[in-house]
Order: structure tokens, then C-alpha cells, then sequence
């Protein structure tokens, strides 16, 4: 496989991708919006994670009657945080885009969000209807804006710096040629996404030639402050997450989508160690816009191991693109001091 022209989600035609931040004193939070294509895409969803805040997930069961969603928020804030969505709901319909029904349209926004209260003092502020709203206004189809921003702007991970970080692939391959798969993380985990014992980010492992330079060696942050920051890191019960959107163009159905979601908590398992506990809520989302045609079981078969591999990635492209912020150092910060 090699990276798409972004290598991120954008990759993906028709998938856009917005961010907005909370604002004032107090303030690190924010949300993330995938948008779908005009029509919606066909989505499944895996949730893993013990301590989940989500919304619409039934929905994406493939027993469930909704066939597609509209967008899909990824939120700071906790539960509370789960009202952003409202706000990309008002916007879909203002702009047509929703399930029809007599005399209306109804859209449908599967959420997700990581818990980050008081990451910058104020545990009242928050995302609101409002924030969900900006992030749809700023979604767009360019390079994915990755780091300390929208739903990861408090993001923390393993005691450092979490946040948004993508990737992509298209297959080269087979029945599966030319599709492409894609990932966007929100790093908010309890575990490490690099390892204390010897600075190395579990994730660049799975990076394709050329594309880490930090987090390999010989750009590495130092292993016993790692393990100082993991150490300290102890997060109450729910008070961390890591979410996923995968994304494809190949034509699938709410179960081949809801097994490339599952597929993507493969890649959460190779890139954050550990994942999944009784702490986190880890949710993954999947999206196929079907313009391309459906693949064999060969293809799927790839396109599935594509998933977990682009989905490790983004979780180190998250971890590298943070910013150090008061009180919390960022790997790169580490690597810059060392």
C-alpha cells in the first residue's frame, strides 16, 4: 500500500473534516466533525472502551432501519460534550441533508466523546451546541488539521500531550486496487502511545517509508521521563477515551462496516499499551461513501488489515503533532529538550 495524496481521512472523496475550540478562560476543549458526502455514508460502529459517552450507536447496528448518517461529532467534554452534535443536526438540516421524512429531513449524527473537564482549569467550559456548529462551518476537504486541536485540544495520553492525528493508504493490489482507507484518532487514552521502556511511539512502527523521523530512533524522547509522566498518569474511572473514524470509498454494507470499525481497535491494540480498560470509553466509527465498486473477499480482506494499519498510524501521527501545553509536556517537547 502507500499514502494517499493527504494521508489522512480527506483521502477519502467526499469525506470533509472540520475543527472549533472552546474560547475563554479556562478553556481546552473543543469538537471534531466528519462530514459525509451529499446522500450520507453507510457507517457501523465498534464500541470497546468500559466508561463510552455516545450517541445514535444503535442506530448503526446492521439489524437497525437507518441505512446512512450525515456526519459524525467527535467531542471534548464529556457527556456534556455529546451536545456539540446538536449543533452539526441544525446545520444538516438547514442545509437539506438528513433522513426524509413527511414534510422534514432528520439528520443523523452518530457522536462520541473523550472526557477532558478542567483540563484548562475550568471544568464548566465546555463544548456546547454552539461548538458543533463552528466545526461544521470549518469542515472542509484540504489536509486534515492534526495536533491539539478540535475534540483533542485536552486531549492527554499516558501522561503527555494527546490530540487528532490521520492517516490513509490505497491498496495496490487485487480486487481492492486503488481503494482507498483511512483513519482519524482522538488520542485521550489511559495507556502509553510510547513505550516507557525505551522512548520508541508504539504506532510509528507501522509507518510507511519516510513517514516518521520522531519516534524512531534516533529521535527519541527519553525513556525515564516517559515512564515518570505514565507513572503519575492515573486517571479516575471514564476519565479517559481514544476515538476512531474510519473511512473507505469502497462500497460496503452496516456489516462490512461495523468489521472495518472492529478492525480499527486492532490498530488502537498496536498503538496504545494498554488499551480498551476499565478507564476508557474507546469507540471507532466506520464510513464507506461506495464510489467505488465492492471488492472481492480478497479486497475485503485487505481493506480490512488497511484499517488497523492506518489507524495505528494516526494514533502516532496524534501523539507527534500535539503541543506542549502548561503543565503538560508533548512528546515532540521531549525529543526537542532531550
Amino acid at each position: 500500500m502507500r499514502a494517499g495524496e493527504r494521508n489522512g481521512l480527506t483521502d477519502v472523496e467526499g469525506l470533509r473534516v472540520g475543527h472549533a475550540a472552546v474560547s475563554g478562560p479556562g478553556a481546552r476543549s473543543g469538537t471534531t466533525v466528519v462530514l459525509a458526502p451529499p446522500g450520507g455514508a453507510v457507517a457501523g460502529v465498534d464500541v470497546r472502551g468500559a466508561a463510552p459517552g455516545t450517541r445514535e450507536t444503535d442506530l448503526l447496528d446492521p439489524v437497525a432501519t437507518v441505512q446512512r448518517v450525515h456526519a459524525v461529532t467527535l467531542s471534548g467534554g464529556s457527556a456534556f460534550g455529546l451536545d456539540a452534535a446538536s449543533g452539526v443536526m441544525a446545520r444538516l438540516e438547514r442545509d437539506g441533508e438528513g433522513f426524509p421524512v413527511p414534510g422534514a429531513v432528520v439528520p443523523i449524527v452518530p457522536a462520541a466523546v473523550v472526557f477532558d473537564l478542567g483540563r484548562g482549569g475550568d471544568a464548566r467550559v465546555r463544548p456546547t451546541a454552539d461548538t458543533g456548529a463552528a466545526a461544521y462551518d470549518d469542515a472542509h476537504a484540504g489536509p486534515v488539521v492534526q495536533g491539539s486541536v478540535g475534540a483533542g485540544t485536552g486531549a492527554v495520553s499516558g501522561g503527555l500531550r494527546g490530540g487528532v492525528g490521520s492517516a490513509s493508504a490505497v491498496l495496490t493490489e487485487g480486487s481492492a486496487a486503488g481503494t482507498t482507507v483511512a483513519a482519524l484518532v482522538v488520542l485521550n487514552s489511559a495507556g502509553a502511545a510510547a513505550d516507557p521502556a525505551t522512548g520508541a511511539v508504539y504506532g510509528a512502527r507501522h509507518g510507511l517509508p519516510g513517514e516518521f523521523t520522531v519516534g524512531v530512533a534516533p529521535a527519541l524522547a527519553p525513556p525515564e521521563r516517559l515512564a515518570e509522566l505514565y507513572a503519575g498518569h492515573v486517571n479516575p474511572l471514564g476519565t479517559a477515551t481514544t476515538l476512531v473514524v474510519v473511512g473507505t470509498d469502497a462500497a460496503l454494507d452496516k456489516v462490512g462496516c461495523t468489521r472495518l470499525a472492529t478492525m480499527a481497535h486492532d490498530g488502537l491494540a498496536r498503538s496504545i499499551s494498554p488499551v480498551h480498560t476499565i478507564r476508557d470509553g474507546d469507540c471507532a466509527f466506520a464510513l464507506a461513501t461506495g464510489t467505488r465498486a465492492v471488492p472481492d473477499a480478497a479486497g475485503v480482506f485487505a481493506l480490512q488489515a488497511a484499517a488497523a494499519e492506518v489507524t495505528a498510524r494516526a494514533v502516532a501521527h496524534a501523539l507527534l503533532a500535539a503541543e506542549a501545553a502548561p503543565g503538560r509536556p508533548s512528546y515532540s517537547s521531549l525529543v526537542e529538550g532531550r
